[in-house]
This record gives C-alpha cells, sequence and structure tokens, in this order.
C-alpha cells in the first residue's frame, strides 16, 4: 500500500500541497539536498521513492543501516563521472543517514559541494544533534508530522478497498470502532496501522474459516484489541525525545497544571524512563521553582526518591505521581535559583575579597594576635539575636541576593527578613562610633 505519486500521499500537505515549493521541486526535476526529518511511518521512505518515480535524475537508495561509505563513495564517483559527461544527475537517497558519524558524513560534502549529486537524507533523530554542521548548512531541512487520526483512517479505508494491494479481494467488513480504535492505536504511524489491520483482518478471516462461516468475516472491536494488544510509546531514552518529555513535564509543574504533569510523568513512566532519573528532576525542581514558597515541596520530592529506590517500580509509580502532583499544586518561587545564579556571578566577576576578620575562627595564639575574630558578635547574645554586623566582604556591603516573593511560606520569610534588616539599620545607625567589644571568652562560630 506504499504511495508510488503525490496523489497517493496522505498527510505532510503543508510540505507537498499542489503550490508548495518542495513539490514543485520534484515535479521540476530542480531538487536540492535536503534532510527529511519525521517519526517512523511518517512518509520520508514514501517520499523518497515518489521522487525516484518522477525525477528525471539516477535515483541511488541506501540504508545507513546496512550500506557503509566504501559503497557509498563508488556512487558518489560514478555521480562525478556522469556529470563530467554531461549525462543525468543523480539523487542520493540515505535512509537511517544519523547512523553515520559525523567523520562519515564529510565524506559526502565535496560532492554535495560540486554538486555531483543531490543528497536526500531521512532521519529520525534532531538532524541539529545528529548531521554535521556543513552538511546541514548545504541542505534544508523538512520536518514531517506524525499522522493525524484522519489520515490513518483514511489510508486504512482504502487499503480495504484496494483489490490488488490491499484487502479489497477478501469478503471482510469492519466495524467503524475497530477501525476508529487502529488509527488511534497507531500514535501518527502508518505502517503500525496497516501492519494492525492485516493482523485484525488475518484472524477474522480466520474465525470465519473455522466457524465455516460462508458470511462475511467481520472485524469487530474485539478482534482488532487482540491485535493491538500494548502500544510501545514513541519515547528514545537517549535521544530528543526523552529530553522534550522531561521539558514538558517540567514546565507543566511549573506552570501549576497537574494533569499535565502527571499526563507527561505517565509517558516517561510508561515508555521504559529510569525511574530514578525522573525522581531527580523532581528534586532540582523543588529546589528551583518552589523553594522556600513550600519548604515542604523539598521533603516530599526527596520521599518519592527513597520510595522509588525501596520499592522499586512498577509499584514506585504512585510515588512519583504523588510527588509530580504535590510539586505542580505548590505555590511557585524561582527566589532560590535567582539568588544563587547572582551571587555565583559575582563570585566569578569580582575579585575573591578575604573572608573579614571578624568572621573568622581563631583556634590559634597567632591567629588572635592577627585578629581573627576581632568584632565578632554572637547572635544569641543579640536582642532578636540579630547583631549589627556586616557578613559580606566590603566591596559587597548591602547587596541582597535572596528576594523573597509574596508566595506561599516564603511571604513569611520575606516578612522577617525585611524585620531583621530594620534591626540592623537601627543598630547601626545608633552605635556608628562606637567599637564592637568581643564577648569575653567566646570563641566565634563556625
Amino acid at each position: 500500500m506504499r504511495p508510488t505519486n503525490f496523489d497517493e500521499l496522505i498527510g505532510q500537505d503543508d510540505l507537498l500541497g499542489r503550490d508548495r515549493p518542495l513539490r514543485h521541486a520534484i515535479e521540476r526535476d530542480t531538487l536540492q539536498s535536503l534532510i527529511l526529518w519525521g517519526p517512523p511511518g511518517t512518509g520520508k521512505t514514501t517520499l523518497a521513492r515518489v521522487i525516484a518515480a518522477m525525477t528525471k535524475s539516477r535515483f541511488v537508495a541506501f540504508s545507513a543501516v546496512l550500506a557503509g561509505i566504501k559503497e557509498i563513495r563508488a556512487v558518489m564517483a560514478a555521480a562525478e563521472n556522469d556529470r563530467r559527461r554531461g549525462a543525468r544527475r543523480t539523487i542520493l537517497f540515505v535512509d537511517e543517514i544519523h547512523r553515520f558519524n559525523k567523520a562519515q558524513q564529510d565524506a559526502f560534502l565535496p560532492s554535495v559541494e560540486a554538486g555531483d549529486l543531490v543528497l536526500i537524507g531521512a532521519t529520525t533523530e534532531n538532524p541539529s544533534f545528529e548531521v554535521n554542521a556543513a552538511l546541514l548548512s548545504r541542505s534544508q531541512v523538512y520536518v514531517l508530522r506524525p499522522l493525524t487520526v484522519p489520515d490513518i483512517t483514511t489510508l486504512l479505508t482504502r487499503a480495504l478497498t484496494d483489490e490488488t494491494r490491499g484487502l479489497g479481494g477478501h469478503d471482510l467488513q469492519v466495524d467503524a470502532a475497530a477501525l476508529a480504535a487502529i488509527a488511534r492505536h497507531a500514535n501518527g504511524d502508518a505502517r503500525v496501522g496497516l501492519n494492525l489491520l492485516e493482523l485484525g483482518a488475518a484472524a477474522a478471516l480466520a474465525r470465519a474459516a473455522k466457524a465455516g462461516d460462508t458470511r462475511t468475516a467481520r472485524l469487530d472491536l474485539e478482534l482488532a484489541s487482540d491485535a493491538m494488544q500494548r502500544r510501545a510509546l514513541v519515547y528514545d531514552k537517549d535521544g530528543e525525545e526523552h529530553f522534550n518529555v522531561i521539558s514538558a513535564l517540567h514546565k507543566s509543574m511549573r506552570n501549576s497544571d497537574p494533569d499535565a504533569a502527571v499526563y507527561w510523568l505517565a509517558r516517561m513512566v510508561e515508555a521504559g524512563e529510569d525511574p530514578l532519573y525522573i525522581a531527580r528532576r523532581l528534586v532540582r525542581f523543588a529546589s528551583e521553582d518552589i523553594g522556600n514558597a513550600d519548604p515542604q515541596a523539598l521533603v516530599v520530592a526527596m520521599a518519592a526518591k527513597e520510595a522509588v529506590h525501596f520499592i522499586g517500580m512498577p509499584e514506585g509509580n504512585t510515588a512519583l505521581a504523588q510527588a509530580t502532583v504535590y510539586l505542580a499544586s505548590a505555590p511557585k518561587s524561582n527566589a532560590l535559583y535567582t539568588a544563587y545564579a547572582r551571587a555565583a556571578a559575582d563570585a566569578h566577576r569580582d575579585v575573591a575579597e578575604p573572608v573579614p576578620l571578624h568572621l573568622r575562627n581563631a583556634p590559634t595564639r597567632l591567629m588572635k594576635q592577627l585578629d581573627y575574630g576581632k568584632g565578632y558578635r554572637y547572635a544569641h547574645d543579640e536582642p532578636d539575636a540579630v547583631a549589627a554586623m556586616d557578613c559580606l566582604p566590603p566591596s559587597l556591603q548591602g547587596r541582597q541576593y535572596y528576594v523573597p516573593t509574596t508566595r506561599g511560606f516564603e511571604k513569611e520569610i520575606g516578612r522577617r527578613l525585611s524585620a531583621w534588616r530594620r534591626i540592623k539599620a537601627r543598630r547601626r545607625a545608633s552605635a556608628q562610633d562606637a567599637a564592637p567589644t568581643d564577648p569575653p571568652d567566646r570563641a566565634p562560630e563556625d
């Protein structure tokens, strides 16, 4: 049922519609090198075969899984000879081009640069990470989207009526519910949808034959469900989808959307992601995006990590879900994150001033003679446990890194900090000329 021309292609109208530039380039045989990027079953190889059928160029196809650079170099040499003789140009299609490493991909550059051949690379991986930058700059990247449920339904219906390549030669009826279930289960992959239809149809025909039923075989929802079993979720633990889904989880929690957050969590868990990786991300989120707005968030995230480590999977999935929903529902603050970023920037940018003497310990006689600890005020001896004492280096005095929000518990923290700053300011103003006195026989605290 693979399409052989534009009229049979389903989906990708934004790339291959009648007035789209890519279709014009194919029909006029003026195609330039390109990279086709999309998930499995979206039509990358099909489009390459349509190009082969419609173009006047010599079309050569390789799979990077099966072929090596040695075989492709031979094609490139032949393409160069053809160009010198004025013969037709060569289109080289390389499926799974990301299987070649960056050095191997360099082999294409001279031929592409010289115009000896047009390279069409197909990949399921993000070209930004998997395709040589020099090759990318000489190619146009086209993104193929997963097919929609109506697209898949159209393909399935066509397969049911096609008597030459499909199931049209069989007396087969398919319930609308079964067809819709297969289209949904295909998850945008035409190949999966057609394979499931074929399995279901074979089961329906076998059931009818076993029953000695001369009537039309029927593929109902029950048989379709048996054929589908459990769907393998599209997810690559080492590729871009891994980062896309964890980003979706993080941003859903940040936006206080527990429904979306628990969905993305389930996508990762059900696809086999390492649960401790997810737990680590939840712990990071608890400090980065909630912080002191709800200090309990970090406790909950750590408890989920311990639960997953202790009881394992699949039982640990509910602990991850509990933490995810709690974090998504908690008040949000990035004050700790920005405070650390500001402090780190100053630590890298400014001169690393020595620790002020009054903040240093003085465990030896020499250190006391050098005024280590001189002027230190023990906070617990002060009213409200706040001393009028600067703890930053001189050039940074007065700098405020941590700016609490007014959300959650951080509102109370902000109230306290404001009160303490006012107390310090009053005490400094009233004792401007008074030298601090060390508490007798008390060593500075670490």
